[in-house]
């Protein structure tokens, strides 16, 4: 039974599974006759077969709720057997709990629409207790509500995904026979997922025990014929990470699958052209996929055979002017991509996915893309990979006024394709769990936003109103200013039906806290979407305490919301509560860990809770996810400095002044100045001395950039000693470095008038003349000498001067006493100086 569950798995059996299939004893069973179905892509007619009709039919129904009645007839059938009848009866089940969910996934992903009615199989009884077809809709969407986020409101047929639900996750207990189960309702799990509104942490509990089951189900994957199964296992489970923030996990994951297949995935560059009118070949970038040593897996017959080109969505070309269809490489041959198969297309996007989560939206960011989207799509084999590549395709060229057109043609084309019934689903559902294709809503979605930015805002709110996504209906009304069109829509919905969602978005349209309130008793206090948008109200309105108990409940419903848990912490910082602040925070980089602005933040909580050393190391692991923020270098140069980490305090100086031309902060200098200079410890331990290279490097840049401030070329002579060490060409830099301090301080305004500042002013004079007096010892030219000597004399004379012009009392002509002594040794500083000129000029 387990190479026909693998077989399954992959939807379809080789010639050799086949045959060997219509020999065993499962083909003859009932099961064996819902399997063919399954691999001919059937599904429809699983509901027809008589042992799926007896499951469900009952002469009385009791229970109130559909849910209810379906698990209880589920779990009487696996009951009610003996021993030997057991196995067959769980297969039964487990076929149907597949066969659910790729009807499921046919009537909301792939297409063509289902035509499946539930009194088909569903008893009269049961059905009578709804009053009409939506309300029983909107029951059964009730009850795949998780973690209080809401089911979208025109998922087709949910009774199906309900039922797969029932079998795969509720019942899974009871199916001890089958190994594949944890794969398919891992399946099932990120089906359900994107149904809801936001993350649902029971979900990803699931999906993670799920993950470990399969991955510790070593019959699985032994033999040299299980690598398909285990590239699709390892690509499957990097996508539930990746959707669920954890990207470390993901990117392990789609390097597995990688490594599985031998293949090497280079970006790099080659001359090409890319317009019609180029005449030289320049370098483009492109992908550069190439098997490792000439490999070639092995057992190819297990692999999905290449639909039809006809089958497959068409790729538009370009048929621009200038721009070429694609680039036309000056030698194609070198970078010939070899024939891929299915996984290795797989692998190929999964890395592309990955790439695109885990680098910044940059112009850089969306050509590297492009390159391997032009790789995918040069090979059209599968209608999962080419729907997807088309898609991120359509995403990146909606920017460009040359590529829109075709974007927009795309676009359409594959909101079309789902009514499309000329490619079959067992074609379309190739690979289909290994490429993340988006439901057809979402399409739908991506082609009204895509219409609503090129200006048809007509066309793109009946596209959103026949969806029923009356968010983007509403900010499509916001934004072309017809508010009041937004109030009139949602209430008329409301008049239909009320539900938590509408409700919400009436409190955002009317900034009204009563429509939150409303949602929240309607959802008998289970909306973490009324919670949220009520807190965001408070927080916009500066209401800090009732912002964050709205937040707290959020959360509580729902943990896995980055925006909320960051609102909340942001919230926090603004009541002080930092305790608060640094668990919110926390939770934000536990769920995003290259969330730049909550490390920062959390590292601002900590500082504030005197926690300096954890605020180092959030601000390390904020700088890893941005680089170029420079609020967050200035953050991490005052904390290394705080902690002791000098030399990182260096560092970071240097890349604010990258980022900021003119940045200065004239208090770290003197602190980076002063510890080296005094020797002190570093956070280490390590002595300080050795970083006064580093830090002359530092200062001389400052200084070229920030020329005007005096105390900056005190520190930078401060560095070198101040004149008081022996070595000459320290005492000659003090000099150069005092002098241009002096010259800053005397160009200030004010000075003059003020004593205190004269005063200093003075200080400084006599400074740089103690310290020429000591260069001139060292010069061996006289003249040389003389020149130093002069300068710091005319200096201080000009000095002197002014300060018998400034402070002379009129009465007894004589300098104010407050001065008198500067004066007094400027005096004797200048005769000192004189003596000394005369004694060189003796020499000469």
């Amino acid at each position: 039974m387990l190479a026909l569950e693998r077989a399954l798995l992959r939807g379809f059996l080789s010639a050799a599974e086949s045959l060997e299939w219509k020999q065993g004893e499962v083909a003859a069973a009932e099961s064996g006759s819902l399997l063919q179905l399954m691999f001919d892509g059937k599904y429809e007619a699983i509901f027809s077969n008589s042992a799926v009709q007896n499951v469900f039919s009952a002469s009385s129904v009791t229970e109130e709720n559909i849910d209810t009645y379906l698990e209880k007839q589920i779990l009487a059938y696996l009951d009610c057997s003996a021993e030997v009848d057991n196995v067959e009866r769980q297969r039964l089940m487990f076929l149907l709990g597949v066969g659910s969910l790729q009807l499921f996934v046919q009537s909301n992903w792939t297409g063509p629409p289902v035509q499946l009615k539930l009194q088909d199989f569903l008893p009269p009884a049961l059905l009578q207790k709804f009053c009409e077809p939506k309300m029983l809709h909107v029951a059964i969407l009730k009850m795949l509500v998780l973690d209080g986020e809401s089911v979208y409101s025109l998922t087709s047929h949910p009774i199906l995904l309900l039922i797969a639900r029932i079998i795969l996750v509720n019942s899974r207990h009871k199916l001890t026979s089958l190994q594949t189960l944890p794969w398919w309702t891992l399946r099932c799990v990120n089906i359900h997922q994107q149904l809801l509104e936001e993350r649902s942490p029971e979900l990803f509990t699931l999906a993670q025990a799920c993950i470990k089951q399969v991955t510790e189900a070593e019959a699985l994957f032994t033999g040299g014929e299980s690598w398909h199964l285990a590239v699709q296992f390892h690509l499957e489970s990097a996508y539930t990470f990746l959707f669920y923030y954890e990207y470390k996990k993901a990117k392990h994951c789609f390097n597995m699958a990688k490594d599985i297949t031998k293949l090497q995935i280079n970006l790099t560059g080659a001359l090409g052209k890319r317009t019609r009118f180029q005449e030289k070949y320049v370098a483009q970038l492109i992908l550069d996929v190439q098997r490792t040593d000439g490999f070639f897996l092995p057992h190819s017959e297990l692999s999905p055979a290449a639909t039809p080109l006809e089958s497959l969505t068409i790729n538009y070309d370009l048929n621009d002017d200038t721009l070429l269809n694609e680039i036309k490489l000056a030698d194609a041959d070198q970078y010939q991509v070899p024939d891929l198969c299915a996984e290795e297309l797989a692998v190929i996007l999964g890395i592309c996915i990955d790439f695109q989560k885990n680098n910044p939206i940059h112009k850089l960011t969306e050509e590297e893309l492009l390159a391997f989207t032009s790789c995918l799509l040069s090979q059209p084999k599968f209608w999962a990979i080419q729907t997807s590549a088309l898609l991120l395709r359509t995403k990146l060229e909606k920017g460009s006024t040359r590529r829109m057109e075709r974007a927009m043609k795309q676009t359409q084309a594959l909101a079309d394709q789902f009514e499309n019934t000329n490619t079959s689903v067992s074609e379309r559902m190739k690979i289909f769990y290994c490429c993340q294709v988006p439901p057809h809503w979402a399409i739908q979605r991506q082609l009204a936003s895509l219409l609503f930015e090129l200006g048809c805002t007509s066309s793109a709110l009946q596209i959103f109103e026949e969806l029923e996504m009356w968010e983007d209906a509403v900010i499509c009304y916001e934004r072309a200013g017809q508010h009041g069109k937004a109030e009139e829509i949602l209430r008329r919905e409301l008049e239909k039906k009320e539900t938590p969602g509408l409700y919400c978005l009436l409190g955002d349209v009317l900034k009204d806290h009563q429509y939150y309130d409303k949602a929240w008793e309607l959802s008998r206090h289970r909306s973490a979407r009324a919670q949220r948008s009520k807190g965001l109200l408070h927080l916009r309105n500066r209401e800090f305490r009732e912002c964050v108990q709205c937040f707290e409940r959020s959360v509580q419903i729902n943990p896995m919301q980055i925006g909320v848990w960051f609102s909340l912490g942001c919230a926090y910082i603004a009541l002080e509560g930092y305790e608060g602040a640094a668990k919110a925070f926390q939770r934000c980089v536990t769920l995003e860990p290259d969330n730049a602005e909550a490390w920062n933040n959390l590292s601002t909580a900590y500082i504030r809770l005197k926690q300096k050393i954890k605020a180092f190391r959030t601000l390390q692991e904020a700088l890893k996810c941005n680089y170029e923020h420079w609020q967050i270098w200035e953050n991490y140069l005052l904390t290394s400095t705080d902690i002791g980490e000098f030399s990182e305090a260096i560092k970071a100086y240097h890349r604010l002044m990258d980022l900021k031309e003119k940045y200065k902060d004239t208090q770290v200098l003197a602190i980076l100045v002063r510890a080296v200079v005094n020797g002190l410890a570093d956070r280490a331990g390590e002595v300080s001395s050795g970083l006064k290279g580093k830090l002359q490097e530092l200062l001389g840049r400052v200084t070229s950039r920030v020329t005007n401030d005096g105390e900056i070329w005190r520190l930078y002579a401060q560095l070198y000693g101040n004149g008081e060490n022996d070595i000459s060409e320290d005492i000659e830099k003090s000099l150069q470095y005092l002098t241009k301090a002096h010259k800053c301080e005397i160009q200030s305004s004010d000075w003059e008038k003020d004593v205190s500042s004269f005063k200093e002013v003075v200080k400084g004079a006599i400074e740089i003349a103690h310290v020429a007096i000591k260069c001139s010892k060292n010069k061996s030219n006289n003249q040389e000498a003389l020149q130093i000597l002069s300068s710091a004399r005319l200096n201080l004379r000009g000095l002197s001067s002014k300060a018998k012009q400034l402070f002379i009392d009129v009465t007894s002509n004589e300098v104010h006493s407050e001065i008198a002594d500067e004066v007094t040794a400027m005096d004797n500083m200048i005769a000192e100086l004189q003596e000394l000129s005369n004694q060189l000029r003796n020499q000469c």
